[in-house]
């Protein structure tokens, strides 16, 4: 990768050659959305970890892009503690910096650094022309209700990128971040109404078709978010564990980790030969260097049937640490009795059993939480 410094502010680099990831998309527009922002994706972050770290990485995971960009334009990375998103755009118009609402005013998805970048595809390269903080963007920016952005002008804008480095390391009691106000939670049946009637592809954009308080509440909450786009570009049930179960784990699970095995168990009090096959899902986590693994099997006889959520550590007689958790949640987030399960000192293993009503949905979390993590909602 190469990148060269024009008038000592803007930074040109070049877009890499790369093979463009295999999406799907529910329109050409968000298709090309998705486009410009990998382009500029695969420009910028070796350009970030080559000057302020080899870890940083897209957020909340790679394999969460296409749901993004498939709604919202824009890309979050996280370098250490600090998050930057980087806004592109093929305008040659410079005079300001649009930023969709969402990556301003979701606690969860808003950044310290936004980068203002222009994409020219056909040249290969892109131009990091200014960027500004949080703040700025919520006390100097403009806030357009027609298309849900807030803008700033050029001349707010800091257009000398070497001054980024040096702000980030030395102006740390400067605040980058402004206090937003939390959106509300959904409650579960609006949540489903909500996706179900965005689902529909001919809604080509429905970051503007419903209130943003309610756009909020349902995207933020990245389950959900999951849900709309995969419903949108319209695929199946991606997260039935009886569908995996039976017939295998969905492709899409697969890429984020899920799989499925046929375990032979012998028991003790029957003769040598009469065994009994269990069939559990597991997903590999990675928790501070270490891996664990996560299995969802099913318990009791098939009229009474519940569920067991297990973690252990992946290396065979390793211990959990003290202080990890396992908790279980309902769709929308709420907790439950007997929901969670935490080691107070070093444990063999953690686990929370759940019997579950067909078609219901649960989340889990695991603390501290894992490389990658994001908040998915199984079906039963």
């Amino acid at each position: 990768m190469t990148f060269t410094l024009t008038n000592s502010t803007d930074l040109i680099l070049e877009i890499p050659e790369f093979r463009q990831r295999s999406q799907a998309f529910s329109h050409p527009s968000s298709a090309y959305q998705a486009y410009l922002n990998e382009l500029c994706l695969n420009a910028v972050l070796p350009w970030l970890q080559e000057d302020f770290t080899p870890q940083a990485k897209v957020w909340p995971t790679t394999t969460a892009l296409s749901s993004f960009w498939e709604l919202v334009n824009g890309t979050a990375i996280t370098v250490d503690a600090t998050r930057f998103i980087l806004v592109p755009s093929e305008s040659i118009d410079l005079s300001e910096l649009r930023v969709p609402q969402e990556w301003v005013d979701l606690p969860s998805w808003l950044g310290d650094y936004y980068l203002a970048v222009q994409v020219e595809p056909d040249a290969g390269y892109i131009r990091v022309w200014g960027y500004c903080t949080h703040a700025q963007l919520k006390h100097k920016g403009n806030y357009d209700a027609g298309d849900r952005t807030y803008s700033l002008d050029a001349t707010e804008i800091i257009t000398d990128m070497s001054v980024l480095a040096v702000a980030r390391e030395f102006c740390t009691a400067e605040p980058t971040r402004s206090n937003v106000t939390a959106i509300p939670t959904l409650a579960q049946a609006q949540a489903q109404n909500l996706i179900d009637r965005l689902a529909n592809a001919e809604v080509i954009t429905p970051r503007l078709a419903i209130p943003f308080q309610l756009w909020g509440g349902l995207i933020e909450h990245s389950g959900w978010r999951q849900n709309l786009y995969e419903k949108r570009i319209g695929l199946p049930e991606q997260r039935s564990v009886l569908q995996w179960l039976q017939s295998g784990v969905s492709q899409l699970a697969e890429t984020i980790g899920w799989e499925r095995w046929n375990l032979e168990l012998s028991a003790a009090s029957r003769s040598v030969g009469d065994r009994q096959t269990e069939v559990n899902i597991s997903r590999r986590l990675a928790i501070a260097g270490q891996f664990y693994e996560l299995t969802i099997t099913p318990q009791g006889e098939p009229d009474s049937l519940y569920w067991r959520f297990e973690l252990r550590n992946a290396i065979v007689g390793a211990a959990i640490p003290g202080g990890f958790k396992i908790r279980l949640l309902t769709e929308d987030l709420q907790p439950f009795p007997n929901n969670e399960d935490i080691a107070t000192t070093a444990v063999e293993q953690l686990y929370v059993e759940v019997a579950l009503e067909p078609g219901e949905g649960i989340v889990w979390e695991v603390e501290p939480l894992p490389e990658n993590y994001e908040r998915e909602i199984l079906k039963f």
